[in-house]
């Protein structure tokens, strides 16, 4: 077949299966409308007290001492788009503690089923009850949760056209818009020092709130931004992904003369460029086929030193590095807890959340278009601009994530220290937790830092929960990280 003649058809059938789509969703949004109108926007009045969004208690969920809040703010009155969150209040004295947004991402992967039930939050679902999590970041500080952009989770739009062709633009303003309408809900959280904090393609998603809230304060002073914390993020698609090439060859997953293939011939940006453009070409998709075979499908790539798979903590990064197919993929997780858990009836109505346009909770939206063509934009200009403007940017890298790995991340945060002509203060060095060491730190100008955690994954407080609590203090206190046994 040739090529035009093989687009062509391939673009037919991807029309077919949109209109399809369409059709589908019309006739589910007519349903969800005719069933809940009379309820809905009641719910959903922004200025409503956050009375009616207070937990009583999570089934199956140990006594706590501590408040817990969940529900929606709109975004968008004429589109009806609403976004949930989940608020856990720091477990001792609130008051006195920091607020920290914590955002997922994917693009369009959810922080309740991935930050808040699989990483650190206060509790982790097991069969049919909750654990307390003893390294939850709300020892720290009060954590509010948010399902974003629209589409993701129980976030939602009555209108479907909500979901098309969503990007960081957008997903930066609804979460603007978000933040300070959640403020009229919890006003005393108004002048709290905040912090924002997430991983993976959140490396996208925080630097450009924070951008949007740097400028809206220079209006009308409405955010006590304080710093930024960025988790294996993606900053510079190009350096961050071909950073990947070098781990797998350094970690022994393949050849010499793959290694050599998979730099010269094809390398990983240029596979995900062609990949989202919907044409893999034959180079690449030869030597994609090469890396998959040896590296294996037995080795989780987030951490390539673990045996387990937890998949809501692994779907988040699968939309960032698309897998080449080669015949059956194997299912390690065959059930996933906080899967289970989040479509239970009970508990969505303890979280007061309802499902839109979607038959169930999923760990990463399947109605979401997401402009995916984003991840090519660097976002390490952005983190440069904030650090200008005297916020603190941390970013951090669990050492065992081959998918954006610590060699890319080190290199970016290093380019900017020179470009920005920030001195170093604190040299590289080792740093401490407990009795071991939590990994290596160098920090610039006092303002912009980078860390390891060692033996973390690409969802760091999932995979090194203790060491994460220990860089995610030292963050909030803007101290170095602990030098010392």
């Amino acid at each position: 077949m040739s090529s035009s003649s093989h687009s062509h058809s391939h673009s037919s059938s991807i029309l077919l299966t949109r209109v399809v789509l369409l059709l589908v969703f019309l006739h589910f949004s007519l349903l969800f409308v005719t069933n809940v109108t009379g309820t809905h926007l009641h719910h959903n009045h922004p200025h409503h007290t956050h009375s009616s969004d207070k937990i009583i208690n999570l089934p199956g969920q140990p006594k706590v001492g501590f408040q817990q809040f969940a529900g929606y703010v709109t975004v968008d009155q004429k589109k009806h788009k609403s976004l949930f969150y989940y608020f856990v209040e720091a477990e001792i004295d609130p008051s006195s503690k920091p607020l920290v947004l914590w955002l997922n991402g994917g693009p369009g992967c959810s922080s309740l089923g991935v930050g808040a039930f699989s990483e650190n939050g206060p509790f982790r679902p097991k069969g049919n009850i909750l654990v307390k999590n003893e390294h939850s970041w709300n020892r720290e500080a009060n954590m509010l949760y948010l399902e974003t952009p629209v589409g993701v989770g129980f976030s939602y739009s009555i209108d479907p056209t909500g979901y098309d062709a969503v990007g960081d633009a957008v997903t930066a303003r609804d979460n603007l818009v978000f933040l300070r309408r959640w403020f009229n809900k919890f006003p005393q959280y108004k002048h709290r020092d905040l912090f924002i904090t997430g991983e993976s393609y959140a490396g996208h998603y925080i630097p450009q709130l924070a951008n949007l809230m740097v400028q809206f304060n220079k209006k009308e002073k409405v955010f006590n931004l304080k710093g930024v914390a960025l988790g294996n993020p993606v900053l510079e698609f190009a350096t961050d992904f071909n950073s990947r090439a070098e781990y797998f060859w350094s970690h022994g997953l393949v050849s010499d003369l793959t290694y050599k293939m998979f730099t010269k011939s094809c390398n990983y940006s240029r596979y995900v460029s062609e990949y989202y453009r919907g044409y893999v070409s034959p180079v690449c998709s030869k030597v994609m086929r090469q890396v998959g075979r040896e590296t294996s499908k037995f080795v989780d790539k987030y951490d390539v030193t673990l045996d387990v798979c937890m998949s809501s903590v692994l779907s988040q990064s699968k939309i960032i590095s698309p897998q080449e197919q080669n015949g059956e993929s194997i299912d390690v997780c065959i059930e996933d807890e906080t899967v289970n858990y989040l479509n239970r009836q009970d508990v969505r109505k303890a979280l007061h959340a309802r499902l839109v346009n979607v038959r169930q909770w999923a760990v990463c939206s399947n109605i979401l278009d997401y402009q995916l063509l984003d991840v090519e934009i660097p976002t390490i200009t952005v983190v440069g601009s904030l650090v200008k403007n005297g916020i603190p940017v941390l970013v951090y890298s669990g050492d065992q994530d081959s998918v954006i790995p610590l060699t890319g991340s080190r290199t970016l945060v290093h380019q900017l220290a020179v470009k920005l002509k920030l001195n170093t203060t604190t040299p590289y060095r080792v740093w401490f937790a407990g009795e071991q060491v939590g990994g290596w730190t160098e920090s610039y100008g006092n303002i912009l830092s980078f860390a390891t955690v060692r033996g973390a994954a690409h969802e760091v407080p999932y995979s090194q929960p203790a060491r994460s609590l220990v860089l995610f203090k030292s963050f909030l206190d803007s101290r170095p990280l602990p030098e010392m046994l």
